[in-house]
């Protein structure tokens, strides 16, 4: 299963969040708190049970329940992101999220969380595609550090374009290729070094200039789904074994 695939994949699965007797404005503002993810907001009435009490769900299978209270509090200088530390109850059930609309400053924050995860462990595997060299060029020296640390094994995954002249840091392993969704997604994926609990990935595709939509996940077979797509596909770093790309629906296009 391709990189499309797996970004298609996760989107078939919307969860819906239906809040029972809301207060005036507590839809809409849970809209918009959710505005980037993959979730649907309804509201329902029942004549007995609490006021702005929510369920999510998933067609008929209940996942979780909570204080809208939990949801909205306030919490200063921390924007729901790639944390449980905001909201829990629908974070454990949100194991693949969905974003609509990240932008290129986004994508590099929510980057860095798994980097920072993966440099903690020091063990294992990291898999990082920045869609061209030039791209990475920027996070070049940021990469050659992590492939540094520990045990860390480093994979990067660019198109070709931006490289002409650039100064590559050797340490991490480098595979070039000219398939279609190495160019068009951007992804960042840490193996958990062993640690199932510590696997975690994020991969979006850049449907319009510098605008991307896609998931992260803390699902081990998710991310190792990921992973082993990235392994059995580009095995040979910069050779001409990783010009295509099996299983991208659009190499063809």
């Amino acid at each position: 299963m391709g990189l499309f695939e797996l970004i298609a994949d996760v989107d078939d699965e919307e969860k819906t969040l239906t809040v029972f007797n809301p207060d005036a404005g507590v839809p809409a503002a849970l809209r918009e708190h959710f505005a980037d993810r993959n979730i649907t907001i309804e509201r329902a009435a029942s004549e007995a049970g609490p006021r702005n009490y929510a369920v999510l769900s998933r067609g008929d299978e209940f996942l979780a329940a909570l204080d809208v209270s939990d949801v909205l509090a306030e919490r200063p200088g921390v924007e729901p992101g790639f944390t449980r530390e905001t909201y829990d109850v629908v974070l454990d059930e949100l194991d693949e999220t969905m974003f609509t609309s990240y932008d290129t400053q986004r994508m590099v924050a929510a980057s860095k969380e798994i980097e920072d995860r993966a440099w903690r462990g020091a063990a294992g595997e990291l898999h990082a595609g920045f869609q061209t060299c030039g791209r990475f060029a920027s996070q070049a020296e940021a990469y050659d550090d992590i492939a540094r640390h520990g045990t860390l094994s480093v994979h990067v995954y660019a198109h070709p374009e931006g490289s002409e002249g650039v100064d590559l840091p050797t340490r991490p392993t480098l595979h070039k290729s000219t398939a279609t969704e190495i160019r068009d997604t951007w992804f960042v994926a840490y193996d958990g070094g062993g640690v199932d609990t510590a696997k975690c990935a994020l991969l979006a595709e850049e449907r319009a200039e510098g605008s991307f939509y896609g998931f992260w996940t803390y699902d081990p077979e998710t991310v190792d789904a990921i992973i082993d797509h990235l392994r059995h596909t580009y095995a040979c770093p910069e050779g001409a074994a990783t010009d295509g790309g099996a299983d991208d629906p659009r190499d063809d296009d």
